[in-house]
């Protein structure tokens, strides 16, 4: 692969990786708030012991393990373009040699 095509590609690489950073970071902030909001339905339904508590709770629950879901997606890609990355750095040295 020449040096160039490998210089292009290691900048995609380097651009959908900072997207992710931001993207992982968002993930992060909203898993936090929909966790907080399951778990203050978990004790609203708790202490009122009434269907619709308990619906709420599930609701907010679901809502909470999606977005745990999407924040483990979204990290596993990036681990993944990271070794894409280091493959990429590790091949433009060979060509540097």
């Amino acid at each position: 692969m020449s040096r160039s095509l490998l210089e292009r590609r290691l900048d995609d690489v380097a651009a959908r990786l900072r997207a992710l950073r931001d993207e992982l970071a968002v993930a992060e902030e909203q898993l936090a708030v929909l966790a907080d909001a399951a778990d203050d339905a978990r004790l609203r339904a708790l202490v009122s012991e009434t269907p619709i508590a308990e619906r709420e709770h599930d609701e907010a629950q679901r809502h909470a393990d999606a977005m745990a879901r999407h924040r483990a997606d979204v990290a596993a890609e990036l681990a993944e373009l990271e070794r894409a990355q280091d493959e990429l750095l590790d091949r433009l040295m060979d060509e540097l040699k």
